[in-house]
């Protein structure tokens, strides 16, 4: 590998609409920006796994708790954990995260 004579491109700047994806271990992360004429950007939406995933976790955490019910506050929270970090092991960076308050009826 030999580095560029340069370390970027220079442009002008003009107004337009980008977007792209890339390729994580968590998913797919979506980016869609608007530019302005000047090259500042008008809206930016940006879409991580995490958010592609929610409805998937906010499900096996609904099997996960009430498969549990009969066991310790400690447990369940241990187990909901661990299904959370099988989606997105970042939301924890692997420390305990989660406050939970059971309710048993």
């Amino acid at each position: 590998y030999e580095p560029p004579a340069e370390s970027f491109v220079p442009v002008t700047p003009r107004a337009g609409v980008g977007f792209g994806c890339t390729e994580a271990p968590r998913g797919i992360c979506w980016h869609r920006y608007e530019f302005e004429p000047d090259g500042a950007i008008r809206t930016a939406r940006i879409v991580p796994p995490t958010s592609q995933n929610q409805p998937s976790i906010e499900a096996d955490l609904l099997t996960v708790a009430t498969s549990m019910v009969e066991e310790s506050d400690d447990a369940i929270r241990d187990r909901c954990e661990q299904a959370i970090r099988n989606y997105d092991p970042c939301i924890s960076c692997s420390a305990h995260f989660l406050d939970l308050k059971v309710t048993r009826r």
